[in-house]
């Protein structure tokens, strides 16, 4: 692959994942709530998503998927029912932060579990990354294969480096507002308010 399209590419990918959107805004929630490392571990979840789906691009399950009704609409079900479940968990968060609280009780494979399967059951990411890849590829090239693999590692890695910076952001302002009152209520209302949009959208798309 010429490196002025892999150039291209990064440039386009870096300035997707840094419009606001939904990925974005519950990262922050939760960062600010659970605190950088929670955030971090989120951002590998998400990460790890894209290359699952770049898995799926490469293989044609996600062409498959797209050209089967009852399979996109099984997909868009689970995806927003579980993001749905996420909402009500938030939803459901009582207490006031207190320092170090997060860090020593969070479970962070649970929490990286949490973004891969965000990711994963997220239909509207699967098309994404169908009809943007591919874009800049040649589809009769011999590498088509090894070139959207390359691709889709690009997306992941610069994917996780600017979800972390928003994660790292986010927990130095943590702890400028930590012990607020009824804080970790209010930020469980966002960060349900934000899953309950995903999960929306889904089932609007």
């Amino acid at each position: 692959m010429e490196i002025n399209t892999l150039s291209y590419f990064l440039t386009a990918s870096v300035l997707l994942t840094l419009a606001p959107g939904p990925d974005n805004l519950y990262l922050l929630a939760k960062s600010l709530a659970s605190g950088a490392k929670s955030g971090v571990f989120l951002s590998a979840g998400l990460a790890s998503g894209i290359v699952f789906h770049t898995g799926l691009v490469i293989l044609g399950v996600a062409a498959l998927i797209q050209s089967s009704p009852l399979a996109f609409a099984g997909l868009k079900f689970v995806g927003a029912g579980y993001l749905l479940y996420l909402a009500w968990k938030a939803f459901h968060e009582t207490g006031e932060l207190q320092m170090g609280q997060a860090d020593e009780t969070s479970s962070y494979g649970a929490v990286y579990r949490r973004g891969v399967l965000m990711n994963i059951l997220n239909p509207k990411v699967l098309l994404f990354f169908l009809a943007f890849l591919p874009q800049f590829v040649d589809a009769a090239s011999a590498d088509f294969a090894w070139n959207i693999a390359l691709l889709g590692a690009v997306f992941a890695l610069q994917a996780f480096v600017i979800f972390s910076g928003i994660a790292l952001c986010a927990g130095r302002v943590r702890t400028f507002i930590l012990g607020t009152r009824n804080l970790n209520r209010i930020l469980g209302i966002v960060q349900g308010l934000v899953l309950t949009i995903i999960a929306l959208a889904i089932l609007l798309s």
